[in-house]
Parts: structure tokens; sequence; C-alpha cells
């Protein structure tokens, strides 16, 4: 199983959950227009947050927002 799930849930409801089922997050982020990707540091560890977080799993291509700056022309 992978290590990502995308949820539509805020980050804080994401991490509170995480921190209740003991599961430590690699990296989380923002999608767009709402919702929160994250991933674990284990796949047993999404496999349980998955069943948790049941029908507020996010199925299919999501969008995706940028974790780094756009670099400015010109330089």
């Amino acid at each position: 199983m992978s290590r990502a799930i995308n949820v539509t849930a805020t980050r804080e409801e994401v991490e509170a959950l995480s921190a209740k089922h003991k599961a430590a997050i690699s990296a989380i982020e923002p999608l767009h227009p709402s919702g929160t990707r994250v991933v674990y540091m284990n796949g047993d560890d999404a496999a349980t947050l998955t069943k948790a977080f049941g029908k507020r799993v996010l199925t299919g291509e999501v969008v995706r927002t940028s974790l780094r700056p756009r670099s400015v022309s010109g330089r």
C-alpha cells in the first residue's frame, strides 16, 4: 500500500487523528480547492488511517499545491 492518502479533512483534523492512532507523518500539504494530502512514515500507518478516515478518503486525481515558491524570472 502507498504511504500517501488524500482526504477531505483539514490539516488539523489529519494531525489529530494521526496522533490518536500514533501514526507518524512524513509530509503533509493542502489540496486545491480543499482537502489534505498526507504521507505517513510507513504503509501500515497509511492503511490504519485509510480505515479511520473511511468515506473521507479521496479517490482519483487531485490538484496538489506547490510546496516550493516559484523562482523569479531574471535571476
